[in-house]
């Protein structure tokens, strides 16, 4: 099965809106790809989802966020032993990178063009949009 690991970016698109992030969601909570977590991704997870302005959006319900953690449920949780120092402008995205080492993942899944996307890959972990994964998918 692929592993992947989503940017926040990614989990919060395809939670409030139908998007190429929500279809990827989708393959998630279908069991078609395994999502890859680390405590730290989960933590940032969490406070974005409970963030006053993401709460005040018209899409929100608390239903949503509800689906968002039946979905976390199903990821497999690890714990990096390497800690990173890639992304100099944003060190806080070196996480997903750890996640995605420590599981194994094939994707790291992002809207971030200047900080993750522009790495296009790092150690064999391929970091595409979310609409470039739903292609490579439909083609395996």
């Amino acid at each position: 099965m692929i592993r992947v690991v989503i940017d926040t970016n990614v989990l919060v698109s395809g939670t409030f809106w139908l998007s190429d992030s929500f279809q990827v969601l989708q393959l998630i909570d279908g069991a078609q790809i395994l999502l890859v977590v680390s405590p730290p991704i989960l933590t940032e997870y969490d406070e974005l989802l409970h963030r006053e302005e993401i709460m005040d959006k018209d899409a929100y319900s608390r239903e949503r966020v509800e689906s968002v953690e039946k979905l976390l449920l199903k990821a497999l949780l690890v714990e990096p032993k390497t800690l990173l120092q890639v992304i100099k402008a944003d060190p806080d995205d070196d996480k997903f990178l750890e996640a995605a080492i420590a599981g194994n993942a094939t994707y790291l899944i992002s809207q971030d063009k200047k900080h993750l996307l522009s790495l296009k890959e790092f150690r064999g972990i391929k970091i595409i949009s979310p609409e470039e994964f739903l292609k490579v998918f439909e083609r395996r």
